[in-house]
């Protein structure tokens, strides 16, 4: 192994090794406060997805990382390949729209009472798992493509290829079907950060409020009491800005690197920070302020 295997393999389990005891924690938690506690919190449920959601990412992702990093040319084959870009891709989208949920949801939880938002949040854990369902059915589709074009690149001619993903390729497709699927994701994108962005700025608008209100009522040693409800606000708004700043960094940085066919180690490093970073910084940013996100 050279020195390139060996870097990237510690990145790898650096952010690999974490992100799933991290998640796998949370999730765990979140199930034992949900099933044997009296209080039951549907915003619970939303915590438990976002966790299940990003450990599909780190084991999906961590899969097909494995086999790019010791050369295991013919570990997945085709429907190995198919089956973790896959699940990474879904599993991206069901994060975004998990995370915007949840923003949404708290947004709403500190509006004023007679607000008409207040009918959109969900009360029970029904509605939740209907918001869950409509998630799964709107990223399998969106995805759908990828178990068509996407195969094992052993043996075969790059020239042809479009995409590279480790040792899997995505093979050429019809415009109408490529800018269909392109389309559809775009849209999903656009529509849930738009809320992002509305829930974080309103939460964040609250937030100034409130600290103005405390400056105004108590003296500068109390100025850092908040209460659990001011608490789980400013971890929404923390993990609205990982959210974002890892989404349009990852951006950014694809557009850069679509073109190319062979990646350097160093590009395959940034990759893999980038997309599994909010994965795995979230359910330490959760469990680091140790609240209920909002209340039921």
């Amino acid at each position: 192994m050279n020195w390139n295997n060996i870097i990237q393999t510690i990145v790898f389990l650096s952010l690999t090794g974490p992100g799933i005891v991290g998640n796998i924690l949370m999730f765990v938690r979140l199930v034992y406060t949900s099933a044997f506690r009296t209080e039951k919190k549907t915003v619970n449920l939303i915590l438990i997805h976002l966790a299940f959601s990003n450990l599909i990412i780190l084991c999906s992702t961590g899969i097909r990382d494995i086999a790019t990093v010791f050369y295991f040319r013919n570990f997945l084959g085709d429907i190995g390949c198919k089956a973790v870009v896959y699940l990474a891709r879904m599993a991206r989208g069901l994060s975004i729209c998990t995370t915007c949920l949840l923003s949404t949801v708290q947004a709403v939880t500190m509006s004023p009472r007679t607000t008409i938002w207040k009918k959109a949040k969900p009360q029970t854990s029904r509605q939740v798992l209907t918001y869950v369902f409509l998630f799964w059915i709107l990223n399998i589709l969106t995805s759908s493509n990828l178990l068509y074009y996407i195969t094992a690149g052993s043996g075969m001619n790059r020239s042809g290829v479009t995409g590279y993903i480790g040792y899997c390729y995505m093979l050429p497709s019809k415009h109408t079907v490529k800018w269909l699927f392109l389309l559809l994701m775009a849209v999903r994108d656009l529509v849930f950060q738009s809320l992002m962005g509305w829930s974080s700025g309103y939460i964040s608008f609250h937030l100034y409020k409130h600290h103005k209100r405390v400056l105004y009522l108590h003296s500068c040693r109390f100025v850092n009491t908040f209460s659990p409800e001011i608490r789980a606000a400013q971890s929404v708004v923390i993990l609205m800005s990982c959210f974002l700043f890892f989404y349009w960094a990852d951006f950014i940085f694809s557009l850069y690197t679509g073109s190319m066919v062979n990646h350097d180690s160093i590009i395959l490093n940034i990759k893999t920070c980038l997309v599994l970073g909010y994965a795995v910084l979230s359910p330490f940013i959760l469990m680091n302020r140790d609240v209920p996100v909002a209340k039921s």
